[in-house]
């Protein structure tokens, strides 16, 4: 039974082996959350949307922390749920424009890997919350500066 649920917390973690790819797993997790979004997320759903988004998070800590224990590592790079829950809440309130997809993506890569205050000590949080939260906060980054985007363009 354990390995079994070491098996699907992987599978689920890695977003179906994604974080196993040998270069930039987390950018390749963000952009196919992106493409994901972009064909299947219907507009105008956003409680559907924030719900899916929640249960995603809680079944990122749960399964990210049997990962990282197993693995041994606070956060080892092939968990990139992380990345995947962190773009789909920069992708919130943005329109299926690709400007506006393209924007979120290199946005959010960028603060991800940045760990702009207080992300970076969101990282130093032990367990899946640490992993989960700091592509939270990069993921609300991103919404704040496309939101003023919005309103100081009126886009």
């Amino acid at each position: 039974m354990r390995a079994f649920l070491l098996t699907v917390s992987d599978w689920i973690s890695s977003v179906a082996k994604i974080g196993y790819l040998p270069v930039a797993p987390g950018t390749w997790a963000s952009f196919i959350a992106l493409l994901v979004w972009w064909y299947f997320i219907p507009e105008n759903e956003t409680v559907i949307y924030i719900l899916v988004l929640v249960n995603l998070f809680l079944v990122g800590v749960i399964t990210s922390v049997i990962v990282s224990e197993h693995k041994k590592e606070n956060d080892p790079s092939s968990v990139v749920i992380d990345e995947w829950v962190g773009m789909w809440i920069a992708l919130i309130f943005v329109p299926k424009q690709l400007s506006w997809m393209l924007g979120s993506f290199f946005l959010f890569r960028l603060f991800d890997i940045t760990k702009i205050f207080p992300a970076n000590r969101l990282e130093k949080v032990r367990g899946g919350w640490g992993i989960m939260l700091d592509d939270v906060a990069a993921g609300i980054y991103t919404i704040i500066i496309l939101l003023l985007v919005r309103v100081i363009f009126m886009l």
